[in-house]
């Protein structure tokens, strides 16, 4: 049926001018209303006490229900089907994933404050691809293939939304990338870094809550990163270590070295799940996320309006998808300090399988599962050798250049994660290969008249982040 959902979402106002985007509109034409709090797409801005704009507005999404013949499943089917809510949908990894769950059977709907368009807004970036309003995504997902992917626009840090969106979708599993999910971006300043606790710790805690209150039998898919490790001098395992100390053992949660107000974030959500899981008996499973490369799934590959973002900035950019765009346009790879920082990294095509294995098979009630959720291991310095070698293939004559590191991090380290519990689960993994690499550099290519040089370099310095707000220079 038709349903007509309206919402509260704040956003916080930043100093400095700038402004908010407004992205607020009818999903679409076809959706039959019977009432209309507001006329549709109109915007109304009030003042909050705490110095925020809050944004009242009227969103349409098609809800399946789970009875009635006006339901666009039959009542049986759509009984059967998981209902997967995707917070953060409308981003790089989240939207790849939404489309892959839909495709996949689950009824899938997103949730989303369509800040991540914002941020893009003030900084003036902008992804390398062209990508299509969140409503004409959905739409055109339905014209393709046939079904709906419901949309909530809104603050999860707003929980009277949350809880509204809960009880209208009443989720089996809740996909969790509704975070600000950049260390750069958290570093900029003062009040960006506030924002990013703010927006993710207290966005997570509201997610515990309308499980505990609303579905507790619901199954939170958390996104946390391998950020949250830090560098250690001994191998890194899955969420745990088993310590013998004075003669006594035990498995505890695996230390945290975090290395910037994002990550940090992220360790906060982690040690905020352990506990509710252990209080409320929540099932939860914190994937900890290497770093993602790739633009195409099955799915976005379907029609130029599925298409995703592809970040190639110094702030939002990670170094793979970077490194092909500068290899692109004949810009010098930006090899930070030595190069030997070495992470985890893996395929988008990777990321939503994860994401569909864990829902397949949920934690325990009171379980807190962490898999460490990449597939291979690379340096910085052997990823700008792939990259070199892939560019001579195709003609390109790839140049490396050493910039100052920007951040504070070991710049040579052991690195050794254990990544085996998504494998036992029966992930295959699209590891990284010649034609993937030819693939993601022609990719480069045939987008290099929308990338705007200005933005490669680096402009965030992890030591020289201060109080006063400040705007990245266009």
């Amino acid at each position: 049926m038709a349903h007509v959902f309206s919402t509260s979402c704040s956003l916080k106002v930043v100093p400095g001018g700038e402004r908010p985007y407004h992205a607020v509109k009818a999903l679409s034409s076809r959706v039959s209303v019977q009432t209309l709090m507001v006329p549709r797409g109109s915007v109304i801005w009030s003042r909050t006490k705490q110095r925020s704009l809050s944004i009242r507005a009227t969103t349409l999404t098609e809800v399946p229900t789970q009875s009635g013949s006006n339901s666009h499943q039959s009542s049986n089917d759509s009984t059967k089907r998981q209902r997967v809510m995707v917070i953060g949908g409308d981003g790089y990894c989240g939207w790849a994933t939404a489309l892959h769950l839909s495709k996949k059977g689950y009824d899938v709907s997103i949730v989303d404050s369509l800040i991540r368009r914002l941020f893009d807004h003030q900084l003036g970036l902008n992804s390398l691809t062209p990508i299509a309003s969140i409503h004409d995504r959905v739409r055109r997902w339905k014209d393709v293939t046939g079904k709906d992917i419901g949309l909530y626009i809104g603050d999860i840090c707003d929980f009277e939304f949350l809880a509204e969106a809960f009880k209208s979708f009443e989720p089996d599993a809740v996909v969790h990338f509704g975070e600000q999910r950049s260390a750069p971006y958290s570093m900029i300043d003062r009040s960006r870094a506030i924002f990013t606790q703010h927006n993710n710790v207290i966005g997570t805690l509201n997610v515990l809550f309308a499980i505990k209150e609303f579905r507790e039998e619901c199954h939170l898919v958390k996104l946390g990163t391998m950020g949250e490790y830090g560098t250690p001098n001994i191998d890194i395992e899955e969420g745990y270590i088993t310590i013998t100390h004075n003669g006594r053992t035990d498995t505890l949660p695996y230390p945290k070295q975090a290395s910037s107000f994002y990550h940090l974030s992220k360790v906060h959500d982690s040690h905020n799940i352990a506990f509710t899981c252990k209080a409320w008996g929540i099932r939860a499973t914190d994937l900890n996320q290497g770093v993602v490369y790739g633009v195409r799934t099955d799915e976005t590959e379907m029609h130029e309006e599925l298409r995703n973002r592809f970040d190639y900035d110094g702030v939002f950019g990670t170094a793979l998808n970077r490194f092909c765009v500068q290899a692109a346009v004949g810009h010098p790879l930006t090899v930070y300090g030595k190069g030997g920082q070495t992470r985890g990294y893996l395929d988008i095509r990777d990321t939503v399988q994860c994401v569909e294995l864990a829902i397949a098979n949920p934690a325990n009630p009171g379980e807190f599962r962490v898999f460490n959720q990449f597939t291979e291991q690379f340096s910085v310095n052997q990823l700008a050798a792939l990259v070199t070698k892939a560019g001579a293939k195709l003609g390109i004559d790839v140049q490396t250049t050493t910039v100052p590191n920007p951040r504070v991090e070991a710049e040579e380290h052991y690195y050794n994660a254990k990544h085996t519990k998504l494998i036992d689960l029966g992930l295959r993994p699209h590891l990284l290969s010649d034609s993937l690499l030819d693939s993601l550099l022609n990719f480069a290519v045939q987008f290099e008249d929308r990338v705007d040089k200005k933005q490669i370099m680096p402009s965030v310095s992890w030591k020289k982040i201060g109080v006063k707000p400040k705007t990245v220079a266009a």
